[in-house]
């Protein structure tokens, strides 16, 4: 067999957590006789969710990534090691986790004490000195301490990667920048598809998936795309979802097919479960049946606080629905401005609010899928609105802005994606008033590739929406943010097509916040 590496990991890996339960040793046992036939990391190698002292680390076995086989009938020991030069010779984390079939061979390792805002290298290998295959070397970064000095912090968002859209060119370019870690606002995969249609550039492998085995096939799809594994690679990644993880405009347990409470979570569970096999996450969002503990915050340092949303697991079903299901264009619904309906669910919006009433950072960032803003679109002289984002949930929102009024965290930042455009917005406490206060800046990122949202019907209604700065939907890339104590800026970066592999990128536009001054202008 030829040897993808030297065995860079050497003879001193360690083999923690194989103790103490006779399956697992078992298992270990007979992988020794397990011979590798196939290289196990084609999906790559990532890291996740920087604390300041510690990183998750995550890998997949796979044989063949496409096909239900598993990579082996039980647990394989996968060694792994961090170390401060890309070399890996300055090692000071190493240990052994077991990939379980339970979770398709996934691992999710959690490296602790570890120094803040320093970069690491990381690396996996599996079997033995006469039958082993050693992982590419992953970069990480760790979070500033909490009462480090306020040192520039750069990072890019993306959003909604419709595989058959485009090419992921973006992320080439994204892997080229200077950054600290990216945020993933959902829509990692979409689950559609598999119909040869002319428009598509390429095509997802088999039908929608509704079972596991169905979305393990799509999520390993779509970790064997290049650009994707490099930029995962390179940086740590921060990660919520949408709802295209799942089923498209899906709200809770309600599809937007009608499909049976019971049904339809079961196809949740399968789909989460997909979702943490294949990003690193924290075990502690590990799902139990049809729940997954996402909602989390991040602190880098004292200039920022990142709360990261869950919009799609406890909201109530979208308003004015009609008979229809998902998301729709609603016309006079009073529905959405009910009090009693939310978009978050009542625990998540109390802790939402609670980590904005208590924070001591710089700088405070909202991270969700959607436009917060409110758009209305006025046809006829009717004001109509979209369901399934916070104008379907006028009432959430209101909450929000009301509190971030009252309470007055410091220069409060809203990062969004999923409606496959640029949008620069001020929110305000009443988004009809022209002089109402400016009570936080929003900014919006186009798609990775999923096609964008009609230009001109959206243009026509801007007049209508004074608060909204920018709009650009007919191009995909992502946006980079440079923050300091005294000024955040936003760069609007885009690729010139995601239907052939290669591409050129450039800054369509950039916007900037300075601290205490609420609203953003051209940077």
């Amino acid at each position: 067999m030829v040897k993808r590496r030297n065995l860079l990991l050497g003879a001193g890996a360690t083999l923690v957590g194989v103790v103490g339960v006779q399956g697992q040793l078992q298992s270990v046992a007979q992988f020794a006789q397990l011979q590798l036939n196939d290289y196990p990391f084609k999906l790559g190698v990532a890291s996740g969710d920087p604390q300041s002292d510690s990183v998750v680390i995550w890998t997949r076995l796979v044989g063949n990534p496409l096909s239900d086989r598993p990579f082996a009938s039980g647990s394989v020991p996968v060694q792994w090691q961090v170390a401060t030069d890309q070399s890996m010779r300055q090692v000071v984390a190493r240990g052994t986790a077991l990939a379980t079939p339970d979770f398709a061979h996934a691992v999710h390792v959690v490296v602790n004490g570890l120094n803040p805002n320093q970069w690491y290298w990381y690396q996996f290998k599996v079997g033995n000195a006469a039958n082993s295959e050693v992982s590419p070397e992953g970069r990480t970064k760790t979070a500033p301490a909490q009462r480090s000095a306020l040192a520039p912090i750069r990072f890019a968002f993306a959003s909604c990667q419709n595989y058959e859209h485009g090419y992921f060119n973006a992320y080439r370019h994204m892997a080229a920048e200077d950054l600290d870690f990216v945020l993933h606002l959902g829509d990692y995969i979409y689950e559609g598809g598999g119909i040869p249609l002319p428009n598509l550039t390429r095509l997802h492998n088999g039908p929608e998936p509704t079972d596991l085995a169905g979305y393990r096939r799509r999520y390993a799809q779509y970790k064997l795309d290049p650009d994707l594994q490099t930029a995962h690679r390179l940086f740590p990644f921060i990660c919520t979802w949408d709802d295209h993880e799942v089923d498209n405009d899906y709200a809770n347990a309600q599809s937007q097919d009608f499909a049976t409470v019971t049904d339809f979570l079961n196809r949740r569970a399968a789909a989460y479960q997909a979702y943490y096999e294949h990003l690193p996450l924290r075990p502690e969002s590990k799902p139990t049946g049809s729940s997954l503990q996402l909602y989390r915050h991040f602190q880098f340092g004292e200039l920022i606080q990142i709360q990261v949303l869950d919009t799609r697991q406890y909201r109530d079903d979208q308003p004015c629905a009609n008979g229809k299901g998902g998301g729709q264009i609603v016309k006079n619904c009073q529905e959405r401005l009910d009090p009693q309906r939310s978009l978050l669910g009542s625990q998540q919006e109390a802790w939402l609010l609670n980590g904005l009433t208590t924070s001591k950072a710089g700088w405070n960032v909202i991270a969700q899928p959607y436009l917060v803003a409110e758009l209305r679109q006025a046809v006829d002289a009717q004001e109509n609105f979209w369901s399934d984002g916070w104008d379907g949930y006028a009432a959430t929102r209101q909450r929000l802005l009301n509190a971030i009024a009252e309470r007055k965290p410091a220069n409060p930042i809203f990062l969004g994606g999923d409606i496959h455009s640029f949008w620069v917005t001020d929110l305000k406490a009443d988004f009809r008033n022209p002089t109402s206060p400016i009570l936080a800046s929003e900014f919006v990122g186009t798609s990775i590739s999923s096609n964008g949202i009609p230009y001109e019907l959206v243009s026509a209604v801007l007049p209508s929406n004074l608060h909204i700065k920018f709009f650009e939907s007919r191009l995909r890339g992502y946006v980079r943010c440079t923050v300091t104590g005294d000024r955040w800026l936003s760069e609007l970066r885009a690729v010139d097509t995601v239907k052939q592999k290669q591409s050129s990128i450039r800054t369509l536009a950039a916007f900037a916040v300075e601290a205490g001054q609420p609203g953003a202008q051209k940077g």
